[in-house]
């Protein structure tokens, strides 16, 4: 391959990802289900007009770093103070119920050899994908009705940043799992030192991005630095402390979520990711994804992966809600709106890929989980508001 030819290959994988994301858009589906069908038709497996090269995947981890950066910065510290304890209830039970439910259903589908064995490991981790939350089109849900700023609704949203903080934990020690010389100890190790680590770097670094602001607001340096810091944070993670590169970019955002500048970075961060390394990353989940595979047995193990990942985050969320003395009508909507999934499901999907805990041809049923969980979870909200006589819209005056 000549070293021009990538040039041909962006040019076809952003027009393509841009031309099916905006019409995933028209169809009330979120757009990146149309990037990766895109990256699904121009790919291998179709039309064979790109292929997935060393390029496109450095390319694409680049995208998933910024990815969870820009999460990171779009955590609300405050918000997470408020509802806190009951918020960090329901994510763990969130996370866990679809941990197990997810391990248990690929076990039953597939049969497990033993607790030791590697298939053992790749239904845990088809477990952590379904403990990802995306609670954007929730949000927007609740922000049409008017219940955004009602106690159900903080709720939903604080929990949904914890759901994805445990889950990338839970991803880390998944993916160290995979090789059998690591220990649960030295994991266990490993993790609380990057927490302890990047709480000291964190305040320190915080402090200086601070003091900068205030003699530099709103400049370019400002989202320079904090780029350099994303990548820094995600090359210790991996190479120091053998975390996951991704968490590391996670709570990179974090440390600057709460600096006056910090809308200023993310937005800054969005032009990157949204005009090439978010389109090349998700378009590269479907240059990946090999139809050659798929059976009647993967479609029958995707309907089953889509169900019992809806149930599982509904029955765990939602019994931890009616456990905090949410109403039952309540919990249900807490249930509901945790269920979708979307950017951190693919994120986890496409790590496990890279590490080869999983095959391409699985990213079909994290596809169909997104689909079917964004068209659901918004029909399903307005239904349980528009039954509900008791509860009043928080957000609208009377």
């Amino acid at each position: 391959m000549q070293t021009y030819d990538i040039f041909r290959s962006l040019a076809i994988i952003i027009i393509f990802a841009k031309l099916f994301g905006i019409g995933a858009r028209k169809l009330k589906v979120p757009q990146v289900v149309g990037e990766i069908v895109a990256g699904l038709l121009i790919g291998p497996s179709l039309l064979g007009w790109v292929d997935n090269t060393a390029f496109i995947s450095q390319m694409a981890e680049i995208g998933v770093i910024l990815l969870m950066f820009s999460a990171g910065l779009g955590t609300d510290l405050k918000e997470l103070k408020r509802t806190g304890p009951v918020a960090f209830l329901i994510a763990c039970s969130g996370v866990f119920v679809p941990l197990v439910g997810g391990t248990v259903y690929y076990m039953i589908f597939y049969g497990v050899k033993s607790l030791s064995s590697p298939d053992f490991i790749e239904a845990v981790f088809v477990g952590t994908i379904m403990t990802a939350t995306s609670v954007s089109i929730t949000v927007e849900t609740l922000k049409e009705l008017g219940f955004l700023k009602s106690k159900v609704g903080t709720t939903v949203m604080a929990a949904a940043i914890i759901d994805d903080v445990i889950g990338i934990i839970v991803l880390t020690f998944v993916i160290s799992f995979k090789d059998a010389d690591v220990k649960l100890s030295k994991v266990c190790f490993q993790t609380v030192m990057f927490f302890i680590f990047s709480i000291g770097v964190g305040f320190v670094t915080y402090k200086l991005f601070q003091m900068i602001d205030r003699k530099y607001p709103h400049t370019r340096r400002i989202p320079i630095a904090g780029l350099a810091l994303c990548f820094a944070m995600a090359y210790i993670a991996e190479d120091l402390f053998g975390i996951a590169d991704i968490t590391g970019a996670y709570v990179a955002g974090i440390i600057l979520c709460s600096i006056s500048d910090s809308d200023y970075i993310a937005r800054k961060m969005d032009i990157n990711s949204y005009m090439l390394f978010g389109p090349i990353f998700f378009a590269s989940i479907g240059l990946k994804t090999d139809l050659a595979d798929f059976s009647t047995s993967i479609l029958w193990f995707s309907i089953g992966f889509v169900i019992v990942a809806l149930a599982c985050k509904i029955i765990g969320c939602g019994l931890m809600a009616k456990f905090c003395k949410f109403s039952f009508h309540d919990s249900l909507i807490c249930g509901v709106g945790m269920m979708t999934r979307g950017e951190v499901a693919l994120i986890v999907s496409q790590k496990g890929l890279s590490v080869g805990l999983i095959s391409p041809v699985y990213f079909s049923a994290v596809i169909l989980l997104i689909l079917v969980s964004s068209v659901a979870t918004p029909v399903l909200l307005k239904l349980l508001f528009a039954k509900s006589s008791a509860n009043q819209p928080a957000d609208i005056e009377e």
